[in-house]
Formats: structure tokens, sequence, C-alpha cells
């Protein structure tokens, strides 16, 4: 694969280049050791594109997985324990989702990734709240998150979220005083081409 576009959050890529350039530079060899050729194997059944072969978003991520635990990357897993103080006095739960967590794909030196081939509801969720989450449990200092160009989510099932969307919506929704700096890089598979230089 490669990466085929970059956006710093709160100066993210600043920040992570000056302060943690190894992490950086795996993650980059990370991206570019993937092979999405072997990922696209999905056929789709959808009315729009039937029978066509697309890249599956479990393959890739499965792709991703080994390239980073091949590297000392480790997933990052905290219990939650949900409150019952807030609910009002007629009311109380003996279910309160025993066993929950919150997950972060891949941690090391306090950089937090997370490789999203999903719904957009998850880039958002991911950026800006659950590294904020792992920032305050002492975990991470900055993020990284990995997300499709609209090129390479448009070879994949529908709705699934890509780069140029997500960048929007956090443009213009500004940096919070609680925000981490994240670098969102946005990728694609080895057949794009950059553009020829005129």
């Amino acid at each position: 694969m490669r990466i085929a576009a970059m956006y710093s959050f709160n100066n993210g890529k600043t920040i992570i280049e000056l302060s943690y350039p190894d992490e950086f530079s795996e993650v980059v060899d990370i991206i570019t050791s993937v092979d999405a050729s072997h990922c696209r194997n999905k056929v789709s059944r959808e009315k729009t594109m039937p029978g066509r072969l697309l890249y599956s978003p479990s393959a890739l991520n499965k792709a991703f997985v080994a390239e980073f635990e091949k590297r000392g990357w480790i997933k990052h897993r905290v219990q939650c324990h949900y409150s019952r103080d807030f609910y009002v006095s007629d009311f109380d739960s003996l279910n309160t989702a025993r066993g929950a967590f919150r997950e972060i794909d891949f941690v090391k030196n306090r950089v937090g990734v997370e490789v999203q081939f999903g719904k957009y509801a998850f880039m958002v969720y991911n950026v800006c709240a659950k590294m904020t989450i792992f920032h305050n449990l002492d975990v991470i200092d900055v993020g990284i998150e990995i997300v499709p160009v609209k090129a390479f989510a448009d070879e994949m099932s529908t709705g699934v979220s890509f780069f140029e969307q997500f960048v929007w919506d956090l443009e213009h929704r500004g940096v919070s005083d609680i925000d981490i700096p994240v670098l969102i890089i946005g990728v694609t598979d080895e057949l794009s081409s950059p553009l020829s230089s005129s």
C-alpha cells in the first residue's frame, strides 16, 4: 500500500515527526509493507456492483495487524466499570454490561494507532473520543489514524468512510482543548499512482 494523503490534527504531524520519529518511520514502513492485492477477494452482492471484486476491509485489517505485531506494537485494552450513580431514583439495572472494555488497535512508546476501514462514526469516535480517553488513562500522548482515501474506499463495499470526508468534518469541527495531536493518514492500493508532475 502507499500513503496518498496526510492531515495534521492539532499539530499531530509535526509533533509525531519531531518527538516520535522512529514510531512514525515504522508506521510508514508498515503501510508500504501491506500487500493490498491479497485483500481484493470480496465478491460484491450489492445491487450497484454485482459480482465486482472488491477489497475486503476485514482482510486489510488482518494484514495491518500482522505487520504491526511483527514490529512489537500491541493492542491495549482497559476494562469499563459503568456507574449506576446516575440512574433516576425509581430505576435500577442489574445489567451493567459486565466485561465491557475499550481497546486501541496498537500502542508503542506512547503512540496510539487506529486502522479504520469501516463506518464513518468509528473514525470520528477514534480521534475525538477514544484517543483522548487513552491519553487521560496515561497510555498514549499522540495518535495516528490510518484510513482509506475516497478512490480506495470506492473499491470496497458501500458505506466505508474515507479520508476526505473525515478531514472535512475535523476542519469544520475545530480543535478542542482536550484533543490530543493526531496524524490522519489516507492510504490507497499500490495500483494508484501519483499525479504526474507538469
